[in-house]
């Protein structure tokens, strides 16, 4: 993106000074960082909040009984959640969504009489295209496949923590377990879920204009589709590494040793990553305004097989990946004619 002869992107920048926004930037614009500063702000703010009333003898009692119901009696990840058209559709989304921009295309039609299996890549830093893509129906994914009610997932700590769980599920957000998947494609026609399938390990190798994908060993979800009968959707997010970089962390060094560790002990990776601030098209947590279009591609037809075997998974799993790669191909001299590499496949 650019604005006034002053590019926000990656890697455009010829001076080590950091470059300040400018002040007569149109009003617009500045609701749309305003958006996305509160988007990234939500989950803190919770945290902050529920450890305020926790602290305070007037709301103590209050948080306690919450943060039991939510621990021992809502299932509500893991069923479905409690999603809203109202939040899907908030103003502040289509602001979200314009600041990149973030967009959707689709290839082909979905019979909404199926259930599907969706595959996101890449995982990027935080998934920013999944959530504007399929946690909003800003960017036409209810009109693009009617009769497809599809669920992002999501890391189980999500649904820890009070206030912000009602939030994501609002926002049709679920549980990434086993059984919350199940629950989902057994609801009836239609029902569908979509997995970030590289995960945390993924984010770790997130840079701009590559391509590195967890997927050479990541076959839950292909199985998890054969035991339902759900077809695969292979969808590729052009743009998602581009808007952060990233230390330098390969694999053996000491800096990727301790983030292994660390997402082993915690479940979730902490990539040490840098954006744009506020006021500042350099440095801060805020992501670059950098296009991300998401192609969503053919379905992969799968049996439904009770106990799929090993060599039927991996069968199919080779399948996706073909399907995978055929689809970055088609569209990689369109949305990524500046790359550095190829698609790659790693463990």
């Amino acid at each position: 993106a650019e604005y006034m002869g002053i590019s926000e992107s990656l890697g455009t920048s010829k001076s080590k000074m950091v470059r300040l926004a400018p002040v007569n930037i149109p009003f617009a614009r500045r609701m749309q960082t305003l958006a996305v500063l509160t988007w990234a702000m939500l989950q803190p703010i919770c945290i902050m909040l529920t450890i305020y009333l926790l602290l305070n003898p007037f709301t103590t009692l209050f948080m306690l009984l919450y943060i039991g119901f939510i621990l021992f009696i809502d299932k509500a990840p893991v069923r479905g959640g409690r999603r809203f058209k109202f939040a899907r559709n908030f103003f502040l989304w289509k602001l979200f969504r314009d600041y990149f921009p973030i967009s959707l295309e689709k290839t082909v039609d979905l019979d909404p009489s199926k259930n599907y299996v969706f595959a996101y890549h890449p995982h990027g830093i935080i998934s920013i295209g999944a959530f504007g893509n399929f946690g909003t129906d800003v960017t036409g994914f209810a009109d693009m496949f009617p009769g497809i009610t599809l669920r992002l997932l999501t890391l189980s700590i999500n649904f820890k923590i009070p206030f912000f769980r009602e939030y994501v599920m609002a926002q049709g957000l679920c549980d990434v377990g086993r059984d919350s998947i199940n629950n989902i494609l057994r609801k009836g026609p239609g029902h569908s879920v979509m997995i970030v399938v590289g995960g945390a390990k993924e984010s770790l190798d997130a840079r701009p204009k590559t391509y590195d994908l967890t997927l050479a060993e990541r076959k839950g979800f292909v199985k998890l589709a054969l035991v339902n009968g759900a077809a695969l959707v292979p969808v590729f997010a052009f743009g998602e590494t581009d808007v952060y970089e990233q230390v330098d962390n390969p694999e053996g060094s000491r800096t990727r040793r301790i983030q292994m560790w660390l997402q082993h002990k915690m479940g979730f990776a902490l990539p040490l990553f840098n954006g744009r601030g506020i006021f500042n098209y350099d440095w801060g947590l805020l992501p670059r305004r950098t296009p991300i279009r998401a192609i969503v591609g053919a379905p992969i037809e799968v049996p439904k097989i009770a106990t799929p075997t090993d060599e039927q998974v991996t069968e199919y799993h080779k399948k996706y990946m073909t399907a995978l790669k055929d689809l970055f191909d088609s569209k990689k001299d369109i949305y990524a004619r500046d790359r550095k590499k190829s698609i790659e496949f790693k463990k």
